[in-house]
């Protein structure tokens, strides 16, 4: 095979994993009776020990401060996040993911982590070097295409 068909190979094969994880992440929102954007704030929630501001989930989500905030409201209604007020500004609201938020990712995505890592056990210490390289240029080059498209999205299709 040529490197030209592989490369159209691992290109099919990139479309289909995300495809996949798409799935996925569309199944965990289901299961948790939340929507998409909530997960993802759910994932920033999860992603440390720290509470966040709505402001720092605003940004990282690209949403508006109105948006964030039903965003919130949504969590906390599901039992997934609680707003606690900031230890050293009494002004300021921080969001934190609940107990409830942590047995479920206990439950949805520590198999996940699991599964991956015994997959990627069969692995060489080599090839998984050159897998991480190739992660971290996927990364790079969807980035950069994330910001062409929304520098260019006004041009493409004018109102």
């Amino acid at each position: 095979m040529s490197k030209r068909e592989l490369i159209g190979l691992v290109a099919t094969h990139l479309r289909l994993l995300q495809q996949s994880i798409d799935a996925f992440d569309e199944a965990a929102a289901a299961a948790l009776k939340i929507n998409r954007t909530d997960l993802r704030a759910l994932d920033l929630l999860l992603e440390g020990d720290k509470p966040l501001s709505a402001g720092e989930l605003s940004n990282a989500l690209s949403l508006s401060p109105a948006a964030t905030t039903t965003v919130i409201d949504r969590l906390q209604r599901a039992g997934l996040a609680d707003r606690i007020a900031d230890p050293h500004n009494r002004r300021r609201v921080l969001v934190a993911a609940t107990d409830t938020a942590r047995d479920a990712e206990r439950q949805i995505y520590v198999p996940v982590g699991v599964a991956g890592f015994e997959a990627l056990g069969r692995y060489t210490s080599e090839q998984l070097a050159t897998i991480l390289d190739f992660l971290r240029v996927a990364r790079h080059v969807q980035e950069e295409q994330t910001t062409r498209i929304a520098s260019t999205q006004a041009r493409l299709y004018p109102t």
